[in-house]
């Protein structure tokens, strides 16, 4: 799994093997498609946020500011080892 485009662009996130579903790049690369630059300056709330993937990318094309929702304190856990500290 990766970061698609912007700033982050390329960068490598690694996710635990079991527990965690991340978005595919392929579906990741539709949703930010179809928002375009809406992104850039929102605030962006990743619900069931499992790898953060959705939140990262939204990090890396600009957006503002986002929010991390976890369903577990394990997950969680997962979550903060696998995200870039600064896009």
């Amino acid at each position: 799994m990766r970061v698609i485009a912007g700033s982050a662009g390329g960068v490598r996130l690694t996710v635990p093997k079991r527990g965690v579903r991340p978005t595919m790049d392929r579906v990741k690369a539709a949703i930010f498609s179809s928002l375009g630059e809406t992104v850039i300056g929102a605030r962006v709330l990743d619900l069931f946020a499992g790898s953060g993937a959705l939140g990262i990318e939204a990090l890396s094309r600009g957006a503002a500011s986002a929010m991390f929702v976890k369903v577990s304190a394990n997950r969680q856990k997962q979550s903060r080892k696998i995200s870039p500290r600064r896009i």
